[in-house]
């Protein structure tokens, strides 16, 4: 695959003590758009210092709202999505460079490797996802508190993880997660039981999710192995989960 051909794009708001990292790992594209949402740090700063990035500025309704209006900024056939915390290492850009010429799949999804205070993990709770597919193939859907494409046609998985890096403030993500579990806690209320999968269902009854997170994290992924990086992954998974706990219950309180 001809990388000239690959337009990547990255969300942002206030990614300052992200933003160069993910940039960095995109240097060989020749065009990055960044989708702003009024970042007041020095993002935006950061990112007119790199000379293939086109910075556009964007009220945020949603992130599939977002990403939209960034895939259709796309002028070349393939469109990459990442978020300001991905780190696209030149291992996975040169496993796009070996792809075909014409794929037979419309998209490819990659696994992840977090990364806590400069250690990579062993393992998380971060699922694959579609990053790279043809820009006219996809489409962006609110899913809970985040976004997915959906790609019409086939998705194959390239093997590379994409690091997950958030050097965000502690304060920064506990308010994050206060907003996407209302997200969630909305999301969970409006399917019907028997839609949820097992996870959602313990996540549904309020009291489980916790400590089952808690011990997936620490002892089904072997965190447990992985030091004060593993402990602070598994402690950060088991309060999103409190949160949301916190959020159901409060909505059937009010119901």
């Amino acid at each position: 695959m001809d990388l000239a051909d690959v337009t990547p794009f990255v969300l942002t708001l206030d990614e300052e003590p992200n933003i160069a990292r993910a940039l960095d790992g995109l240097r060989w594209a020749p065009r990055v758009l960044l989708i702003d949402s009024g970042s007041t740090d020095g993002t935006l700063e950061i990112a007119r210092g790199y000379p293939n990035v086109e910075v556009r500025t964007r009220a945020f309704d949603s992130f599939a709202g977002q990403s939209n209006h960034a895939l259709a900024c796309v002028a070349t056939t393939w469109a990459m999505a990442l978020d300001a915390d991905y780190v696209v290492p030149p291992a996975l850009v040169g496993g796009i460079a070996a792809l075909p010429e014409e794929p037979a799949e419309n998209g490819f999804e990659v696994p992840f490797r977090y990364v806590v205070l400069g250690k990579a993990l062993r393992g998380s709770l971060y699922p694959p996802r579609t990053i790279l597919f043809r820009a006219r193939a996809g489409a962006f859907e609110q899913d809970g508190h985040t976004q997915r494409v959906r790609v019409q046609g086939p998705v194959g998985r390239l093997r590379t993880p994409v690091d997950h890096d958030d050097r965000k403030s502690l304060g920064r993500w506990l308010r994050n997660q206060a907003t996407y579990a209302e997200q969630e806690a909305e999301k969970l209320s409006a399917t019907p039981f028997r839609e949820l999968g097992w996870v959602d269902r313990l996540r549904w009854t309020a009291l489980l999710g916790p400590p089952a997170v808690a011990a997936h994290c620490l002892f089904a992924r072997g965190l447990l192995l992985d030091g004060r990086a593993g402990l602070y992954y598994s402690a950060q998974r088991a309060v999103a989960e409190a949160i949301l706990s916190l959020r159901l219950l409060e909505a059937r309180r009010r119901a």
